[in-house]
């Protein structure tokens, strides 16, 4: 959830940035929409046409930061590994990946919303001459075509996917290639994000990183990463 003091500890965190312009590099899940509810709907229809369990949303939170193969992988393998070793596990990954994008990108804004408070918080950037831009693992055409339907799309110059360049977070050159398609300053830049995933990509940009509480993240206790 997004709230006024969020945006104090913002400038507590970057006064000294703001004689000049500021960008803000965003994750997406967990931090700006919450797309758990259509992201379990997606993975279950997956489970349930190869023959696995199903989760639940908790279950799902904690693994949707590190991208759509992660969540497929660690889901299924983690709990049918003995039931599937005498098949090749690289062709059923990917065939199960497929059905879940597949899925996905027909059900992608079903029952996903806006964080509360989000696009307060956005509309305010904008209207401070702040440059936006998203750093998600989601893909990148699943992620425009979810801010389109949201009408959120409009408030980011750029917005990358786990699919845009040939890395991904928490390599820090997801980060800093955004900042440097949208022209901003490695050094009057952030990162706000939710997950661990994140934290790890700004610490290894040496970005300033603002963690969101209640994220998709598999670490239940509080951390800190800048």
């Amino acid at each position: 959830m997004w709230t006024c003091s969020l945006i104090h500890k913002l400038f507590l965190i970057n006064t000294f940035k703001m004689s000049q312009k500021l960008t803000i590099v965003f994750d997406l899940d967990g931090t700006l929409v919450e797309t758990a509810p259509d992201l379990i709907n997606a993975h279950n229809h997956v489970m349930a046409k190869f023959g696995f369990d199903s989760k639940k949303s908790e279950d799902i939170k904690k693994l949707v930061g590190k991208g759509t193969n992660s969540l497929i992988t660690r889901s299924v393998w983690g709990q049918a590994r003995e039931n599937i070793k005498k098949i090749d596990d690289a062709a059923l990954k990917k065939e199960m990946v497929d059905e879940f994008l597949n899925y996905y990108k027909k059900n992608i804004c079903v029952d996903s919303r806006i964080v509360n408070g989000a696009e307060i918080f956005l509309k305010w950037c904008k209207e401070n001459n702040i440059s936006l831009g998203i750093c998600t693992n989601k893909q990148d055409y699943l992620s425009v075509d979810l801010l389109k339907k949201l009408k959120i799309n409009h408030y980011f110059e750029y917005i990358a996917g786990s699919n845009t360049f040939d890395y991904c977070k928490p390599d820090p050159r997801h980060l800093t290639n955004v900042i440097e398609i949208m022209q901003g300053k490695i050094e009057k830049s952030i990162m706000i994000g939710d997950s661990e995933t994140d934290g790890n990509a700004a610490k290894n940009a040496n970005l300033p990183f603002i963690l969101l509480e209640d994220g998709y993240t598999e670490k239940k206790n509080k951390w800190n990463i800048s």
